[in-house]
């Protein structure tokens, strides 16, 4: 590269001419751009080629194998209450999706921690084929072919979206305007990885969450090059579609919120640089700007919302049996579900009653026994030595409390009194005849949470009777609503020092026999405080209460279901904290240091290893940090008053680059492309603000990942990695020192003798424009650009990264299509980083 002084002409600043002919030569040269898309057959071959790739590499084989696809992962058995605490050794399916399919076309309500629009793809796809979601994967490794499930017409959904973000990568490059090579690197690395190969073939969301990530990406390009012909219908286009297309993102996975951070910082750039009073082609006035700012928030902020809200109201509306998500929804929720069984057998609670009370997250029972809290706790704090108060997961006799009135009823008039939410109780455990207490205390694992014990009658009336008092406060209750059995869901607050009864999935220490701790939460509005009466042991068989009416369907807003599931998912989400043998680290996925194991078959020796193209990612992981480093070079070079980077020289008269950036660049006839406030070169322009964009999007789908405590995998990264092998072809192009290749752009002037003025020198250029003031503007073919500036280099470059990249995934291929089998030798061989393989003795 060239090393010059800065400050020279090319720096200053040009005035865009004024004068009709201007506008005129301006329309003449977009009509010769879109002639010369037109024209570009090389690049639509191209296209046609791999997208052909693209299908025939997801479709492969995809009927294999025949049965449900598992793994040893977090999930559990899909919609079944415990959903999403961890089980060592439970078994997850990784075809999951399709019992969710199953139960929309069953129209029964279940549970899930992603949005439903993914769910609903699939279950939309079952329909089309006729099934009707009888099967329900009771049994890992079930065959679908015996129990008649169309499972290639599911896989197919994945695979499809899968194929189609292979030519979107393509398109991406090209709109950006790169050269053929750069499109193919960049779209082949996608094309030829295991990972998205792997993904797409089965029944998983990632394939819906990376294509919509990708169409966004290239909706706002195309969106990006039509900003000066603002509020054109071309312009709405492209703005809806992106806004679209990043609503489908969101409710897919709500990782996808990670692609509104790329594209947010995007427009908050060009926002900024539309405010400049000192834009290139005048200020806009605030009014104007407000149009601008406005469009966007409709466009990318109310248009996505309206649609994520919509697929939730679809999922509502499909979803009105009852089913085995109830558990995870409020009383009032459940009583919007036909042929639920909490509101169906609802009891009535009256003073007296027994009755067995468990926790709305974690399912166990309140329980005490006779053994004590130990004197000290491991950590040196003393307790009360009070009788012990745990948490217990099975049904047993000293779960049974009975519920007492604060003070007596008279003799003559002590049954029939119904229990009322806000009422004042205490509660009697029937088998050791102590009553529940709180005090300041602190409990066995919290220290900031008070203590639950039991006190025995002579204190409990006595000096300790304030501290046995709970109050009752039914959630969602309108005035003294009536306190009901399974659909009257409470915290039970202590009254003196008002914090909720809380328990958590922690065991407790030998001394309490691994049973869960009972503490007093402080933080009363903790969703987590939730009980619910399980049974009423103590009623009799024949009880007036027993006798139910026919019970009507509640209506209840949509606003107000769509808040409750809102937090149900995120909490829930949060609570994926445990450990997992195939989770892995942020910092392991660039360099693919472990996969995830889906599926083995011990006697043909086929496995399914969820794994990228070890040689596709180490280069493109290389090149993000090739870019980092020329970044820094650049910057600290300029520090010194020397641009690093080589000046790129373009023609005709002021035009706008197409690259990424919240600044107009300019063209010049008289020099090199600049920055309308900046005074950036061509080369620097696009290497910030296109290659920039694309390494914006991989940090914004990367780096988040470091700041959470859930489980997380290797699939986290495909986003990411996609992003990356946008950056790669980037790079490769401009390591290749060519000239930016843009439609916009692409333009050279001829003089009046017909003779066109590309190629020369930089004076020679610079007088010949003087005299093409009434020439002709024409585009100028990529290939003809391109030449004597490295493109057989390019090529050459190219050719090597394909075949590297081609014999990784080749290698691999047994690991992702599983099959064929593989000999302990050859899965050795394939232990680059001691990946944890089958069969590898």
């Amino acid at each position: 590269m060239s090393v010059r002084q800065r400050g020279g002409q090319a720096g200053k600043k040009v005035e865009r001419p004024s004068s009709p002919e201007a506008t005129t030569d301006e329309s003449q040269v977009l009509q010769q751009v879109k002639s010369g898309v037109k024209s570009e057959w090389d690049y639509k071959l191209a296209l046609f080629i791999i997208t052909s790739i693209a299908f025939l590499t997801r479709f492969w084989g995809i009927n294999h194998p025949n049965e449900v696809v598992f793994d040893e992962v977090h999930f559990g058995k899909v919609g079944q209450p415990g959903i999403l605490d961890h089980v060592p050794g439970r078994l997850m399916l990784i075809d999951w999706l399709m019992q969710f399919a199953s139960y929309y076309l069953q129209r029964t309500y279940f549970f899930d921690v992603h949005p439903p629009f993914g769910k609903l793809l699939f279950a939309l796809m079952g329909w089309f084929v006729g099934y009707d979601g009888h099967f329900h994967f009771d049994n890992i490794g079930d065959s679908y072919i015996t129990n008649n499930v169309p499972y290639v017409a599911f896989r197919a959904m994945p695979a499809l979206l899968g194929a189609l973000t292979i030519p979107t990568v393509f398109l991406i490059m090209w709109e950006s305007g790169y050269t053929l090579p750069a499109c193919i690197v960049a779209s082949g690395l996608v094309l030829f990885d295991n990972a998205h190969i792997g993904q797409t073939r089965l029944i998983l969301l990632d394939a819906t969450l990376v294509f919509a990530m990708s169409v966004s990406v290239l909706s706002y390009v195309r969106f990006y090059k039509l900003r000066h012909a603002p509020f054109s219908r071309k312009w709405w286009k492209w703005l809806l579609l992106t806004g679209v297309a990043l609503s489908c993102v969101i409710s897919t996975k709500y990782v996808g919120v990670f692609t509104f951070l790329t594209i947010g910082s995007a427009v908050a750039l060009d926002l900024w640089g539309l405010l400049d009073v000192n834009r290139k082609y005048g200020a806009l006035s605030l009014p104007e700007f407000g149009k601008h700012f406005g469009a966007r928030v409709f466009g990318l902020i109310v248009v996505p919302f309206l649609f994520y809200l919509f697929w939730f109201q679809v999922h509502f509306a499909i979803l009105y049996r009852s089913g085995p998500g109830d558990d995870f929804m409020s009383p009032e929720f459940q009583e919007t579900l036909s042929d639920n069984i909490m509101t169906a057998s609802s009891v009535g609670i009256d003073y007296y009653d027994s009755i067995t009370m468990r926790h709305k997250d974690t399912k166990t029972y309140l329980h005490s026994h006779p053994d004590r809290y130990p004197l000290r706790y491991e950590d040196g704090r003393v307790s009360s030595q009070g009788q012990q108060v745990t948490g217990y997961p099975f049904n047993d006799t000293n779960n049974h409390w009975q519920i007492l009135p604060s003070q007596p009823f008279p003799e003559d008039n002590l049954l029939g009194h119904r229990v009322k939410s806000g009422d004042v109780v205490k509660l009697r455990h029937l088998v050791t005849d102590t009553y529940l207490l709180s005090h300041d205390v602190a409990s066995p694992y919290y220290p900031t949470n008070q203590e639950f014990t039991t006190v025995s009658l002579e204190q409990a009336d006595g000096d300790r009777f304030n501290d046995t008092l709970f109050e009752l406060r039914i959630e969602g209750a309108k005035g003294k609503s009536d306190f009901k059995s399974m659909s009257g869901q409470f915290k039970l607050i202590h009254f003196p020092t008002k914090v909720a009864m809380w328990t958590h999935t922690t065991p407790l220490p030998d001394w309490a026999y691994k049973q869960a701790e009972i503490n007093g939460n402080k933080n009363v509005q903790q969703s987590s405080n939730m009980w619910y009466v399980d049974d009423i042991p103590s009623i009799s068989a024949d009880s007036e209460r027993l006798k139910k009416e026919p019970r009507k369907i509640k209506h209840v807003p949509f606003l107000k279901k769509y808040i409750e599931l809102q937090r149900a998912i995120f909490f829930h989400n949060n609570a994926l904290t445990s450990s997992h043998p195939y989770a892995s680290q942020p910092l392991q996925w660039p360099f693919l240091l472990r996969g995830v194991s889906f599926w083995t078959q011990n006697d043909t020796r086929q496995q399914i290893y969820f794994l990228g193209n070890p040689v596709g990612w180490w280069i493109a992981s290389s090149v993000l940090a090739v870019f980092a480093g020329i970044v820094g070079a650049d910057q600290l070079s300029q520090r010194r008053g020397v641009d690093s980077l080589d000046e790129r020289e373009s023609f005709s008269s002021t035009l706008i680059h197409p690259s990424f950036h919240s600044k107009f660049i300019t063209l010049h006839v008289s020099g090199a492309v600049t920055d309308g406030s900046r005074g950036l070169t061509g080369t620097r322009s696009r290497f910030y603000n296109s290659t920039g964009f694309f390494f914006l999007a991989w940090a914004a789908h990367y780096l988040p990942f470091y700041l959470m405590g859930r489980q997380l995998f290797l699939h986290h990264y495909l986003p990411a990695h996609l992003a990356s092998a946008l950056v790669t072809g980037a790079l490769l192009e401009f390591v290749m020192n060519l000239d930016p290749v843009a439609l916009e752009t692409n333009i050279e002037n001829e003089n009046a003798n017909g003779k066109a003025i590309a190629g020369k020198s930089n004076q020679a250029k610079a007088n010949a424009g003087k005299g093409a003031t009434g020439g002709q503007k024409r585009v100028v073919p990529a290939k003809e650009r391109a030449a004597g500036n490295g493109m057989l280099n390019l090529w050459a470059m190219t050719g090597v990264v394909l075949a590297l990249v081609i014999w990784g995934w080749w290698f691999f291929l047994p690991l992702t299509y599983g099959k064929p089998g593989l000999s302990a030798e050859e899965v050795v061989r394939r232990k680059w980083m001691g990946y944890d393989l089958h069969f590898a003795k």
